[in-house]
């Protein structure tokens, strides 16, 4: 496979100290094994070899965002959380009608629970690169735009951006963000996710496998005091930046520490694991919990123009 290798911090240019190697123990799309470097001023947490050339091979077809939204109660529980919150910030907005993109949207399954969340929701659209999930977004009345954010151009303008769980898998988050600045309407909200890397299972998971490296998947993780820094500059500013359960890194995490000895883990993804359910339920409580006096794994980003 050919590789992006890159030391420094993409952040703040500070070369970047070990932190771990991790392979692919989620999808097996690779047996590559890859390097992470944290950088010692930030604390940026990045991939040192990009997999930039196998984007197809590294994101398979049957890769989550792609398949279409889950029917089991982990899933429920969560669309119904995300519902609730999509509605808080909308009511923020003060239009008639309100455009939403959806960069990294898959199927769009997040953008059902947004129509869901605020009916002045008129138009939508997806940027990804899967063609299955273009099929099953337009069935669903979204526009797909299939192509890289990187090579996207519209004259429209939009209430609201989605760049939930995509910043990390980019090579440039800083220009992706820039780029949405100028998509977005006046008075309209940029919605991130991504996840924190300065969070206690990152710590206890480091030298096992952390599920939210992700790997190779994930390129670029940051913490709270790197993500500042990198809008620093920008015409954006940060209205909120919310730590919110991060299950999800927690089960792989815990999973993987079993491959040896569960036959099932090796033959099929880790999503798909029976255990991935009830163990999800019981971490989103845990962190639910401790969100209160703790940072957890990942977060959510309201930025403004």
């Amino acid at each position: 496979m050919l590789f992006q290798s890159n030391s420094i911090c993409p952040v703040c240019q500070t070369p970047g100290q070990y932190w771990c190697t991790a392979q692919d123990w989620e999808y097996r799309s690779t047996n590559d094994i890859y390097t992470y470097l944290r950088c010692p001023a930030c604390y940026t947490l990045f991939i040192k070899e990009a997999d930039v050339a196998s984007l197809s091979t590294i994101y398979p077809p049957h890769y989550y965002s792609f398949s279409g939204r889950s029917a089991s109660i982990v899933f429920k529980w969560k669309d119904a959380w995300d519902r609730r919150y999509f509605r808080m910030l909308l009511k923020k907005i003060d239009a008639p009608l309100l455009a939403v993109l959806d960069i990294g949207g898959g199927t769009g399954d997040v953008l059902d629970t947004l129509k869901t969340a605020d009916k002045r929701i008129g138009y939508t659209e997806i940027i990804d690169i899967d063609t299955n999930a273009r099929i099953a977004a337009e069935k669903k009345g979204h526009v797909y735009t299939q192509t890289a954010i990187e090579a996207y151009t519209t004259e429209r303008k939009f209430d609201v951006i989605l760049l939930l769980n995509i910043l990390e898998h980019i090579a440039n988050p800083a220009q992706i963000i820039e780029k949405a600045g100028r998509l977005l309407k006046k008075g309209g909200l940029i919605i991130i996710k991504t996840p924190n890397a300065d969070s206690l299972d990152a710590r206890l998971f480091r030298h096992h496998y952390w599920g939210g490296l992700h790997c190779p998947r994930h390129w670029i993780l940051f913490s709270e005091q790197s993500f500042r820094r990198m809008i620093h500059s920008s015409a954006l500013t940060a209205d909120k930046i919310k730590f919110t359960q991060g299950a999800p890194f927690w089960t792989y995490s815990i999973l993987q520490l079993f491959r040896k000895n569960d036959t099932r883990i090796k033959k099929k993804p880790l999503i798909d694991h029976f255990l991935f359910a009830p163990i999800s339920v019981l971490f989103a409580l845990f962190d639910f919990c401790r969100s209160f006096f703790s940072k957890t794994s990942q977060m959510f980003i309201i930025l403004r123009n």
